[in-house]
């Protein structure tokens, strides 16, 4: 069976959607002003962690039929735990409350009135935000017309039209890069990508495209894996085209206003010298909607996956749970919720990356029952003690002797211990292998 092209164009904006949220809109423009000159090349690593493997993990849990069985390769016991963690990181205890609170902090907060509390106004914001999300959640059947027809469009057509307004009235004065983007700016590039979270969402979109695609009566496997990948590649390319566009304002404003606290203040600094102080209105719109489909998409596949595995809550009680709990998370404040986000997704992301991959080229290691478990195992081990490391936990001599490991100071100790448990898992597969015949 065959999908239309324009039922795949709205599949795939769908897509885009449920990737491009707070981080997405912030950190380009962040790292165009911080890179400067190097921009080209550091967004080049960027693109790899928020788009390339994002879109591969995608495909990849898409053609496992769901994260948990992804990581069954490594060894049941991991698989649910790893998939736990992933969806309430993810979700209610990280992704979902920061979406919801990053809207409010960049876009809102600082055009209050004087003197306003503004844990109050956060509170009505947020009660609004996610009773918006749970009308959304509560007919699944009819998030690719609410998302994909309605709400990406109107974020893309905002987007645009800030660009082409900054083509034509935007100040511009490209500088020097700072220190971070001066030696190495693919690799902090490539570390920059992490804090969209993407890749670790794409390991739940997988499922919500697929069983999209299902819902268009195409049943067969093939036909789904396919679709999926159609619809990962122009989402991907969409986020491209979107980051190139934030990434060069941040460029052409680097030598414009000194380097700003993150990226929020980057966009704030833009809009309001191209369409003055009635550009608020226009980025609290860019905010609120590039968040609230991103939070549509986390709750649903969240919900989706917790009513599998506890068969006796329905995915709409999932979804009020997982609603009010991140409406409560929200309101603890941005601050808070920013401040453990960091080491998570350090220990995190270099598995997910490494599961990914190795997803990917699963008919190389299909009869070796020794790859996923040594692989994953010597990634989430490095990974792991780097977060604890880069937080702040005294490590002691196993701290000194990390980082020997090369590029352990860019956080990527972990590929070369990868690179070596994979050539060590054929080994003993093989030896294996020799003994049983």
């Amino acid at each position: 069976m065959k999908l239309g092209k324009r039922d795949l164009l709205v599949v795939s904006v769908m897509l885009f959607a449920l990737f491009f949220g707070a981080g997405n809109l912030i950190f380009p423009p962040f790292l165009g002003q911080n890179a400067g000159r190097n921009t080209l090349p550091a967004m080049a690593g960027f693109l790899a962690t928020a788009v390339i493997l994002p879109v591969l993990g995608v495909v990849v849990v898409a053609r496992f039929d769901g994260l948990e069985r992804l990581g069954q390769q490594v060894d049941k016991r991991f698989a649910l735990v790893f998939t736990v963690l992933i969806y309430i990181s993810i979700g209610p205890g990280l992704g979902i409350p920061r979406a919801a609170s990053v809207p409010f902090e960049m876009a809102v907060a600082p055009y209050l009135p004087e003197g306003a509390k503004a844990s109050l106004w956060m509170a009505g914001y947020s009660l609004v935000f996610f009773l918006v999300a749970l009308w959304l959640c509560l007919n699944p059947g009819k998030l690719v017309n609410r998302i994909g027809r309605g709400l990406t469009p109107a974020l893309l057509t905002l987007l645009a039209l800030l660009f082409v307004c900054f083509l034509f009235r935007g100040e511009t004065e490209v500088a020097a890069p700072q220190d971070s983007y001066a030696a190495a700016p693919f690799l902090k590039g490539f570390t920059e990508g992490y804090n969209t979270m993407d890749t670790i969402a794409a390991l739940n979109f997988g499922l919500v495209i697929s069983t999209t695609l299902g819902s268009f009566g195409l049943r067969e496997k093939r036909d789904r894996m396919r679709y999926t990948i159609l619809a990962g590649v122009l989402a991907g390319a969409i986020l491209v085209l979107v980051y190139a566009m934030l990434s060069y304002m941040g460029m052409c404003s680097s030598g414009v206003y000194a380097v700003q606290e993150n990226g929020a203040w980057t966009l704030r600094c833009i809009v309001y010298q191209v369409f003055g102080s009635t550009g608020a209105v226009l980025l609290a719109a860019i905010f609120t909607l590039a968040c609230l489909t991103t939070c549509v998409g986390l709750i649903n596949s969240i919900s989706q996956y917790f009513s599998m595995l506890f068969k006796k809550v329905s995915y709409r009680a999932w979804v009020y749970i997982i609603t009010f709990f991140s409406f409560l998370i929200c309101n603890l404040g941005l601050n808070m919720i920013l401040s453990i986000s960091v080491p998570i997704l350090n220990a995190i992301y270099p598995v997910s990356i490494v599961l990914i991959l190795l997803g990917l080229s699963h008919d190389l290691w299909k009869r070796n029952r020794f790859v996923y478990p040594m692989t994953v195992l010597g990634t989430a081990v490095v990974s792991t003690l780097y977060a604890l490391s880069d937080a702040g936990v005294p490590l002691g001599a196993l701290e000194t002797a990390l980082h020997k490991l090369p590029l352990y100071k860019l956080g990527f100790g972990w590929l070369c211990v990868a690179g070596g448990m994979l050539a060590a898992s054929l080994v003993v597969g093989l030896v294996s292998g020799a003994k049983k015949a």
